[in-house]
């Protein structure tokens, strides 16, 4: 059974952007629930040279939802609510195909359904993809999830691949069910799109996922390592589901450095401690400035959009990274003292 439409409000703006939603088509496409993932290694060593022990991407995330702040927590690339991959293997000379076709054709604002296991019929809705695990995510009420099970399976209606927007060819846009698109409250003004988002990231800050072939997969992530750039740009309080706009960055043919040019896209994963990382972006629309401008609604979360649930509060958090410094190695100070730093007198 394909999913039905996700629950919420009815899709606004009538004087929002046309788009080509006879032309998609609707495939249904089946993930199941990922466990918990773990490199080697227990640690990861952070952008500050401190080994930490934290929970990364994968499983069923009962404590965090969209809407929820992804800065300051204690965890690294952590995904809200459930991680989906499709495991079966296919013939062929690439081997994890199944898989790439469902992160794919999933984009952010498909209906989901739960398909066995006790939470089946559940209902929920797609929130964004991250890449190098491969993992499709899917955000659902607690009351189900506490019923999920790791490898139960989950069921999308697919569609939005192939968006366009007719009268501004210029845009491209990808990842994005056409619903969404409704949602978001574009206004076309002056020949020009105005899309509401929570933040503006400068490119400079821009890491892991950069230069891939096509921003149709993944997801590109924002590093919060530069304390003065992330006060300025209020980045301690992105939360997933945040609908951001990333400046000087092209997105139509793969993530790229391009001075006036702007990709809008979605927060869906927490930061990172590990440099490079942070808090990642699945690309909804890139062009021109000249034809695509964002400008400031603290209320452009998918939380919101779709009546999910309350978004927190955009309080600026400092990151887990800043936070846990004094947890560094004690410095030559107790060692000059003659005692060792862990006896007292």
């Amino acid at each position: 059974m394909i999913a039905s439409a996700p629950p919420g409000p009815p899709a606004p703006s009538p004087g929002g952007p046309r788009v080509n939603r006879e032309e998609l088509a609707t495939i249904a496409v089946l993930g199941r629930v990922t466990p918990p993932l773990s490199k080697g290694s227990p640690y990861r060593i952070g952008q500050d040279g401190v080994a930490r022990v934290l929970p990364g991407p994968g499983g069923i995330t009962l404590s965090h939802r969209i809407g929820d702040r992804c800065v300051g927590i204690a965890a690294d690339h952590l995904e809200p609510a459930v991680s989906i991959r499709a495991t079966g293997k296919t013939e062929g000379p690439v081997p994890d195909a199944a898989n790439r076709g469902l992160n794919l054709l999933a984009c952010v604002g498909n209906a989901a359904r739960v398909v066995s296991g006790p939470a089946a019929g559940a209902k929920g809705l797609v929130t964004g993809k991250h890449g190098g695990v491969g993992h499709v995510i899917v955000d659902f009420p607690r009351e189900p999830m506490r019923r999920m099970r790791v490898g139960d399976m989950v069921q999308i209606a697919a569609t939005g691949q192939g968006l366009r927007l007719p009268n501004f060819p210029e845009v491209a846009a990808m990842n994005a069910d056409p619903g969404l698109i409704a949602r978001m409250g574009i206004l076309v003004e002056g020949g020009r799109l105005l899309v509401p988002v929570t933040h503006l990231v400068p490119a400079a800050l821009m890491g892991s996922g950069l230069g891939r072939g096509s921003a149709s997969l993944g997801d590109c992530d924002i590093q919060l390592f530069d304390h003065e750039a992330v006060e300025r740009f209020r980045l301690g309080s992105l939360r997933f589901g945040d609908i951001v706009a990333i400046l000087d960055t092209e997105g139509r043919h793969g993530r790229s450095y391009a001075r006036r040019h702007v990709t809008i896209g979605v927060v869906v994963h927490s930061d990172s401690t590990v440099s490079g990382h942070g808090p990642g972006v699945t690309a909804l629309l890139s062009g021109p400035a000249g034809r695509l401008r964002p400008r400031h609604d603290p209320n452009a979360n998918l939380a919101v959009l779709y009546g999910v649930r309350p978004a927190a509060a955009p309080r600026v958090e400092p990151t887990f990274t800043r936070r846990t410094r004094p947890l560094a190695p004690p410095s030559g100070r107790a060692l000059r003292t003659g005692r060792r730093a862990d006896v007292h007198p």
